[in-house]
C-alpha cells in the first residue's frame, strides 16, 4: 500500500468513528425523551402550576399593570335602615347595674301614677341609666322630676315627659325612629330600647359628638347620630315610623313630614320660646292625609336652624 493509500483509509476510519458517535448520542437522546415520568410539556405544565401569572398581571410591565387597572367603584348608597341586621343593645355597661332601686322608683311615683302604662315604656325607663346622661354636678338630681341642664343652654328633659312622648309614638320592635334634637342622648337610648333602629340629629357640633361617644359605650349600637340642622331631616333612611322632636318648633317642618310614613306617628312641643307650648301629635293616613291633635302643655328649649327662619317669615 502507498503512503497516500493510508492516509484515505485513516481519514475514512476517522468520518466513520465519528458518524457512529452521533448516532450514539441521538439514540440516548430518543431514548430518554420517550420513557414516562418526564417532564411535562411547556403548555402542560401552566395548567397544573397554581403559581403561574394571569396574562398583563404579575408578567407584564408596569407600565402595562398601571393602564389595565380598573377604576375606584363609587361609595354605596346608604341602606335602608328597614334591610340592614341590626344589634340590640347590650346592657353590658356598669351603668345598667348602679342605681336600679332609684329608677324603680322614678317609674312608680314620677310616671306609672301619670298614667303611662305601656310595658315596653316603662321597662325601658326602668333600664336607661339615666344619671349616666346628666352632669357630673347633678349626679344626685339625675332621677327627680324635673328637667336637668345638659351644657349649651340645653336640657335632659323631665323623667315623665320622656316616657309620655315615646307612649304616643306607640313603637313596636321594627319601628325605624327619627329624632330631632339628640341632647344627652337619653331620649334616643329610651327609644332605642323598644325600636329596631334610631336616627337621631343633633344641630350644636358638641353635643352631637359627646352623645355619639356617650351612647356607643354605653352599647346602644341601634343609635345614629349626626350633626346637622334637624329641620330637613334624614331622607336618606327615612320613611320613618315614628319622628320625635325634642325642641319647641314654631312650625311643623314640611320635610319632616314628607319622611313620615303613611301610618306613622310624629309628637313635638309646638309654640313660641318664650310663651306657650302645646305638645302635639301628628298622624298620617294611609292616603297621607295629615292630622294633628294637641296633647298638653310644656316648656321645651326652642328648636334652631331653618325652622327659626321659617318661623320669621311666618310671623311678619
Amino acid at each position: 500500500m502507498s503512503l497516500d493509500g493510508l492516509s484515505l483509509n485513516k481519514k475514512a476510519t476517522g468520518v466513520v468513528a465519528v458518524v457512529l458517535v452521533c448516532l450514539a448520542s441521538l439514540s440516548v437522546f430518543l431514548m430518554f425523551s420517550s420513557s414516562p415520568g418526564t417532564a411535562k410539556p411547556a403548555a402542560e405544565k401552566q395548567v397544573g402550576d397554581a403559581n403561574v401569572a394571569e396574562p398583563n398581571t404579575q408578567g407584564s410591565s408596569h407600565e402595562e399593570q398601571k393602564q389595565s387597572k380598573p377604576e375606584k367603584a363609587p361609595l354605596p348608597r346608604p341602606t335602608p335602615a328597614g334591610k340592614r341586621q341590626v344589634v340590640r343593645p347590650t346592657h353590658k355597661h356598669p351603668a345598667f347595674g348602679q342605681r336600679k332601686k332609684q329608677r324603680n322608683q322614678m317609674v312608680t311615683n314620677q310616671i306609672e301614677r301619670r298614667d303611662v302604662s305601656n310595658h315596653d315604656v316603662l321597662s325601658a325607663m326602668r333600664t336607661v341609666p339615666r344619671h349616666a346622661f346628666v352632669l357630673k354636678q347633678d349626679l344626685r338630681r339625675a332621677y327627680r322630676d324635673h328637667p336637668l341642664p345638659i351644657g349649651l343652654g340645653q336640657t335632659i328633659s323631665q323623667p315623665y315627659i320622656v316616657a309620655y312622648m315615646t307612649e304616643a309614638l306607640k313603637l313596636e320592635p321594627n319601628s325605624i325612629v327619627l329624632e330631632i334634637g339628640t341632647g344627652s342622648g337619653y331620649q334616643a337610648a329610651v327609644c332605642a330600647e323598644i325600636a329596631k333602629e334610631v336616627f337621631t340629629i343633633e344641630i350644636l357640633e358638641k353635643l352631637a359628638e359627646s352623645a355619639k361617644k356617650r351612647l356607643s359605650e354605653l352599647g346602644y349600637r341601634n343609635v345614629h347620630v349626626k350633626n346637622g340642622d334637624g329641620y330637613f331631616g334624614w331622607p336618606e333612611y327615612g320613611p320613618f315610623d315614628a319622628i320625635i322632636i325634642t325642641a319647641a318648633a314654631g312650625v311643623i317642618p314640611p320635610p319632616l313630614v314628607d319622611q313620615l310614613k303613611p301610618g306613622g306617628r310624629m309628637i313635638l312641643p309646638l309654640g313660641s320660646p318664650f310663651g306657650a307650648q302645646t305638645l302635639v301629635l301628628v298622624t298620617k293616613d294611609a292616603e297621607g292625609r295629615v292630622h294633628t291633635r294637641r296633647l298638653l302643655s310644656v316648656r321645651f328649649v326652642p328648636m334652631t336652624g331653618k325652622v327659626a327662619e321659617e318661623k320669621g317669615r311666618r310671623g311678619k
